[in-house]
């Protein structure tokens, strides 16, 4: 018989499915009962990304879903839209399943386990006598600066609407990463005109987070003390993707892995290919994406290149043949990567990245120097963990004139992030604390079994 019967709820975003759904592998490892709920859209995906064995190969993970409250030829990643229409909705939607689940004979839900992105499902579970977990999906530090909002507007950092007052560089602390004030992670994920309710959502969930017994964040110890100080009450759990081989379960991919790129890989030299990928939401225009294409080419160095069909539009089609005719005997460009296996595989031995955490987690915990390319949201805090706290690479610089990033500047800091032996020195030390943080008697360990201890009560 299960321990008990949990309701698992992400933010509809890739680098939000990805880590709950890793959590979730674990908590069915340690007998409990999980469903995870996406939203119908994100839902389909996972099911056709899945693997040949379906659902069957999520081991015991019951997937479900509730809708957005979006029309359906309305924009996803517009997320101030997508972020209202939650507010407005999902509720009833979340309740009504609930109690679907309830009426087909499936065991009462006892915890919900929920992303702090949507800090309304606290209500609704609270009104449904469920307890209430809050999950923290990205670096602790990210959290901590939001937590700070009320300190940051009575010191005239911020206005009460959440902009910037001041054209500075804040720190919270020691080891927590600097950041300009025109780089918070509210202030640069949409469009000003939809600022004020991704302003109005981090306001609220800060409040809603007071209903959570418990907070628990995919970090590490060793990765964020300076932030875990400020706040001793997030528990870092992770990196949630080193368990006894549970990086070859599915983790909710919204595409379908090309592994050929894994035999690709075998035939290169050991530390040789740079691996470059954007995640999901990152979209660059046709110049940009030239410019790094060319500077790839430039470093004359294999790369493994992840380009999902929307990454960029526009581009001209013969340049893009001419390109891959270059480049067919050095690079290999792929849709999706397996990215774990990609990043722990002996021949990649630089990260290109937008520096979302998952991507970081995983460079960590493979030891590998990055070169950060952050595209909006928190990725500018992390760029500030990579290159000032952790010093494992190396961040690129767009030219001051028109914000592109050249072909020469990317050439060049391949270069030296690849062949710095200081960034992989320090970025092995990172690997080394991750694993023994997981390991017996690790700090990761340890509040992962108190976590496991509160669910089962």
């Amino acid at each position: 018989m299960a321990k008990g019967h949990i309701m698992v709820l992400p933010f509809p975003a890739q680098g939000h499915v990805v880590p709950l759904m890793e959590l979730s592998h674990r908590l069915v490892n340690h007998g409990f009962e999980v469903t995870f709920v996406n939203t119908e859209v994100n839902h389909a995906l996972v099911l056709a990304a899945l693997p040949t064995s379906g659902p069957d190969g999520l081991h015991g993970i019951h997937l479900a879903s509730i809708p957005d409250g979006l029309a359906d030829d309305e924009d996803r990643k517009d997320l101030s839209k997508l972020i209202d229409a939650f507010s407005t909705h999902v509720s009833a939607h979340l309740e009504k399943l609930v109690g679907e689940m309830e009426a087909a004979g499936r065991p009462r839900v006892k915890w919900l386990v929920g992303d702090l992105n949507m800090g309304w499902s606290f209500e609704v579970a609270v009104k449904l006598g469920i307890r209430v977990c809050s999950f923290w999906p990205v670096s602790a530090a990210c959290l901590a600066i939001m937590l700070n909002i009320p300190d940051l507007i009575q010191d005239g950092v911020l206005n009460h609407k959440g902009w910037p007052e001041r054209d500075e560089t804040l720190q919270l602390g020691p080891g927590v990463p600097p950041l300009h004030t025109s780089l918070l992670s509210w202030n640069n994920t949409v469009a000003p005109a939809g600022q004020p309710t991704i302003f109005q959502l981090v306001c609220q969930n800060n409040r809603l987070n007071d209903l959570a017994e418990i907070v628990v964040c995919n970090s590490f110890q060793e990765a964020e003390a300076g932030a875990f100080k400020l706040f001793p009450g997030i528990l870092p759990i992770g990196p949630l993707l080193v368990d006894g081989g549970e990086s070859q379960k599915p983790v909710g991919n919204f595409l379908p892995e090309d592994t050929a790129c894994l035999q690709w890989l075998d035939a290169r030299p050991r530390r040789s290919v740079v691996y470059v990928a954007f995640g999901t939401f990152a979209v660059l225009d046709p110049r940009q994406f030239q410019e790094l294409a060319e500077g790839l080419e430039l470093t004359g160095r294999p790369f493994l290149w992840a380009v999902r069909p929307d990454f960029s539009t526009g581009l001209d089609k013969a340049w893009l043949h001419d390109f891959q005719q270059r480049v067919a005997g050095t690079g290999m460009i792929v849709s999706w990567c397996p990215q774990r296996q990609v990043l722990a595989h002996p021949a990649v031995g630089c990260f290109l990245s937008h520096c979302g955490w998952n991507s970081m987690m995983e460079a960590a915990t493979n030891g590998m120097p990055v070169l950060c390319w952050p595209y909006f949201c928190e990725q500018f805090l992390h760029r500030g963990y990579i290159t000032d706290v952790w010093r494992t690479g190396l961040a690129v610089s767009p030219a001051a004139a028109d914000g592109v990033v050249t072909k020469e500047e990317v050439r060049s800091k391949v270069e030296k992030v690849i062949t710095d032996q200081g960034f992989k020195e320090r970025a092995r030390w990172f690997k080394d604390a991750a694993s023994r943080c997981i390991a017996k008697g690790g700090s990761s360990q340890h509040n992962f079994t108190t976590f496991v201890d509160l669910l089962s009560k």
